[in-house]
């Protein structure tokens, strides 16, 4: 580990679950307006993770109101983000899922993971 990196590491956060392309989330996150603070909850699947350490980021989908798509880049070590919940896991067999912005209704179903239990 390089020295100038050390310092960084007390601002990661361990509150966050590991998060894999597939997964549907609720993203928690601290929206600012004037003088207001409050959380607004962002639901989605995951479908781009990229980085590492400080700088991980992940790209969650959701299809808005009138079947428009919604895409939103969340840096995970960001003090915006109040939570991260995983709800549950899709099985896919790649890394980045952009098929998905091409797909409409139950097409763009994922299937769950099987547990391990």
């Amino acid at each position: 580990m390089e020295a100038w990196k050390e310092p960084l590491r007390g601002q990661m956060r361990s509150d966050i679950p590991p998060l894999s392309p597939g997964d549907q989330v609720d993203v928690h996150y601290k929206v600012v307006e004037g003088d207001k603070e409050r959380i607004q909850v962002f639901t989605g699947v995951v479908i781009k993770t990229r980085g590492a350490d400080l700088g991980r980021t992940v790209t969650v989908r959701k299809v808005a109101s009138g079947g428009v798509g919604v895409e939103r880049i969340f840096p995970l070590h960001s003090p915006f983000i109040a939570d991260v919940k995983v709800k549950r896991s899709g099985r896919v067999r790649r890394a980045k899922l952009y098929y998905l912005r091409e797909r409409k209704g139950k097409s763009a179903r994922l299937k769950e993971k099987a547990s391990v239990n």
